[in-house]
């Protein structure tokens, strides 16, 4: 009978693995976690839509569903979402309102605004708020999905074309917030009389603001000043 060998201690040695056998771990390797995303959309359509599309994705998962900018920030709180889809105008608290109270309660928060408007002010606003992201509501569904691992990766993302609006804004001339407020009691189709009793201010620096605006805006009309503005996302009607 042919003995066994023994290591130098006189024990028996273990036995040698085969050559090319699998080596057991000595821990279980953890699924990687999911992205989890909030969605804020005051349209059902649009949220069972968009909660669908992700929850088909194998590294994403809905944390939760708003239907106003409150509900979406009182969400936030109590998920703390990896990213958050919000969209732009929503009852209660606007878009820019929310990612403002969000950020407060983390700076680092991922957020990106999905929605209808491509105004260089309305993307000025939610970019300046703290926003990561800023896509139409017609962006193909791969490139949501695109920007949703790259804004929770750290990226920022803006398109092209709403880059290019976002440097016209930053680089073009801004109206002051009292020329802001003359050109929102234009929109209501108020006299320079009616705006300056409105605002406390004379008529005549009434027609002073409206000129200026007229410049800055390149436009002749207040009825061009007004499509031009509610386009822009300066004033909404």
């Amino acid at each position: 009978m042919k003995s066994k060998k023994k290591s130098a201690s006189g024990r028996d040695a273990a036995p040698r693995r085969p050559v090319g056998a699998a080596r057991r771990p000595n821990q279980t390797v953890q699924k990687k976690s999911r992205i989890g995303v909030l969605i804020a959309d005051d349209h059902s359509v649009v949220r069972e839509g968009l909660a669908s599309l992700i929850r088909r994705k194998p590294d994403m998962t809905v944390v939760g569903e708003a239907s106003n900018g409150s509900e979406a920030v009182d969400l936030w709180k109590q998920h703390r979402p990896d990213v958050t889809l919000l969209d732009l105008r929503m009852p209660e608290l606007d878009g820019v309102s929310a990612i403002k109270e969000i950020r407060a309660g983390d700076e680092n928060a991922r957020i990106i605004v999905l929605t209808t408007f491509d105004g260089d002010e309305d993307i000025y606003r939610a970019i300046q708020a703290g926003a990561k992201g800023y896509l139409l509501k017609d962006v193909p569904r791969e490139a949501l999905m695109d920007s949703i691992r790259r804004v929770h990766a750290g990226e920022t993302c803006v398109p092209v074309h709403l880059a290019a609006k976002l440097a016209e804004r930053v680089s073009g001339e801004t109206l002051s917030a009292r020329e802001i407020d003359v050109l929102k009691l234009m929109a209501q189709g108020k006299s320079n009389k009616e705006i300056g009793s409105a605002l406390f201010i004379s008529e005549g620096t009434v027609k002073s603001h409206v000129k200026a605006i007229f410049a800055k805006m390149n436009v002749v009309s207040r009825t061009e000043a007004v499509a031009n503005a509610t386009r822009r996302g300066l004033i909404q009607l």
